[in-house]
């Protein structure tokens, strides 16, 4: 077996500098503008984040998860609210989420609170899914949990399509939803050669209350690469 030693793995980054005057006064401002670029650019799912949480022993633990959805408030994104990952949010509701959009040389690391979306939202988004997908969440009830093989999956699968045939709207199990991470911190990376890359970080001014149009404040600052 060949050995790849991940030491020698080097990759040149030779993105475009990134200067504060280039920067929009609000995070999520400027997330939409990299974001539309990042989908512009042709990248593979650029909505996947790295969602990290904290365990209710203290334990760091972090996982892949799609964006569905964001705006001035926050990122959206949805899940089993049985599973893992919501069992740690209602422990501890804080979380940081990473965008690593590699083929354009970037990154976007929030970080903030994390609160449930409301039973309209959830609904909602549950009914623009495809109808496969609704029914995974039905089957996969207990999320994380183990499962004696791929048998049982998929006899669960095929209980809850016989409930509900293809075209039959399919109901919102109550234990699926999702959450809004509210921003208090948003960095900016831009990848440039020599390493020597560009960093700009976000931080929330004033107390942390949900945002009220024009309260916000943003502090913008240069981070060392």
């Amino acid at each position: 077996m060949n050995h790849c030693d991940p030491a020698e793995l080097r990759e040149p980054y030779d993105g475009t500098s990134l200067r504060r005057a280039d920067l929009s006064a609000h995070p999520m401002k400027q997330f939409h503008i990299w974001f539309t670029q990042a989908h512009t650019a042709g990248l593979p799912e650029p909505n996947a984040m790295v969602l990290a949480t904290v365990e209710p022993d203290g334990a760091p633990r972090a996982r892949t998860v799609l964006l569905k959805g964001y705006d001035r408030t926050g990122l959206r994104f949805f899940t089993n609210y049985t599973s893992r990952k919501a069992r740690a949010l209602r422990e501890n509701p804080r979380a940081s989420v990473v965008f690593p959009w590699h083929a354009i040389r970037r990154q976007v690391i929030v970080s903030g609170r994390v609160e449930c979306l409301s039973t309209e939202e959830n609904d909602a988004y549950f009914a623009s899914r495809p109808h496969g997908s609704q029914i995974g969440a039905w089957a996969s009830e207990h999320q994380s949990a183990p499962v004696a093989g791929r048998a049982e999956l998929d006899a669960r699968y095929a209980r809850f399509e016989a409930m509900w045939p293809d075209g039959e709207p399919v109901p919102r199990p109550e234990y699926w939803g999702g959450y809004r991470l509210l921003p208090v911190e948003v960095e900016f990376w831009q990848g440039r050669p020599d390493r020597m890359h560009d960093r700009f970080r976000y931080r929330r001014v004033g107390p942390d209350v949900p945002e009220a149009e024009p309260a916000a404040v943003w502090d913008i600052e240069r981070l060392s690469p």
